[in-house]
């Protein structure tokens, strides 16, 4: 299988965020009710309005591809906490459960934040995405939170690594 690159453009907006729902189906299907995931799907036309107005603006996403279509997607940019340990913030990474283990997820993870140091939130019972991470450098800080209430205030653990090879 082939993994290929590209950013994402404003006529990608609709399928990014099909994916990004399919994904979250699928990583988190057992942590949340199917109410959830219908609400998901309600409101997708908003959130691919909110992915173009993004695009438009340079927020640009960097997207995985292979035979198939699109199988993933991530994005970073400046860390959003005040107390961030690091300056840069992995925002999301999602890949389709049947490119696991391709490689996908590393290639988006390269183009994304490179060696840099960053850091990014986790859902804290996500065993394969901690080791996924750990792979890369990051570590837990201690630092826990609770996702919002539609989220059914699932409880996220934040993860930072330095620069590798710094």
């Amino acid at each position: 299988m082939t993994i290929l690159l590209r950013p994402a453009t404003a006529d990608d907006a609709e399928d990014v965020m099909r994916l990004h729902l399919h994904c979250h189906e699928e990583a988190y299907g057992r942590h949340l009710p199917p109410e959830f995931f219908a609400m998901r799907r309600e409101t997708l036309p908003g959130r691919v309005e909110t992915l173009r107005k993004g695009i438009a603006a340079g927020h640009i996403p960097m997207l995985a591809c292979d035979d198939e279509g699109l199988v993933g997607v991530a994005a970073a940019g400046p860390a959003r906490d005040a107390d961030a340990p690091a300056p840069v913030e992995l925002g999301l990474i999602y890949t389709l459960a049947r490119v696991h283990g391709s490689g996908a997820g590393q290639l988006l993870l390269d183009a994304v934040i490179g060696k840099q140091a960053a850091c990014l939130w986790v859902l804290e019972d996500n065993p394969r995405a901690h080791a996924f991470y750990a792979r890369n450098g990051f570590v837990l800080d201690g630092v826990r939170k609770l996702m919002p209430a539609q989220w059914s205030s699932l409880p996220e653990v934040r993860m930072v690594r330095t620069g590798v090879g710094a």
